[in-house]
């Protein structure tokens, strides 16, 4: 049996929105609008977004609202990375960690700009 991974999906009250903050902070085109369902991508990398109305944010670090899922995205200037993403709406969360800073996205999923 071969399997292969075709994409990461993640929930939102607002999955355009979200889908457009992922396609300009990861330089991904738009590839599919389906109602709903926003995908972005390049033909290798895929991420899709979905409606889910009573979604609920992690609140990293609070276990009582896991994070459950979060991407590490390797940049090759932090301040530049964070300057953009901040500015896109991302939180900042944390700079306590040697190699990368945590944020939350607008929909509140942490995300992690990563450097060397």
């Amino acid at each position: 049996m071969t399997a292969k991974l075709t994409s990461v999906v993640l929930d939102s009250p607002d999955p355009h929105a979200l889908a457009r903050f992922y396609s300009e902070l990861l330089d991904l085109p738009i590839t599919r609008v389906d109602g709903d369902w926003v995908d972005i991508g390049d033909g290798t990398t895929k991420l899709s977004f979905q409606h889910a109305p009573e979604f609920r944010p992690p609140l990293w670090p609070d276990p009582n609202f896991p994070q459950q899922i979060h991407l590490d995205i390797q940049v090759d200037d932090i301040d530049a990375a964070e300057s953009k993403a901040l500015r896109m709406g991302a939180t900042l969360l944390s700079t306590k960690e040697a190699g990368f800073r945590v944020y939350s996205d607008p929909s509140g999923h942490p995300f992690c700009l990563c450097y060397d």
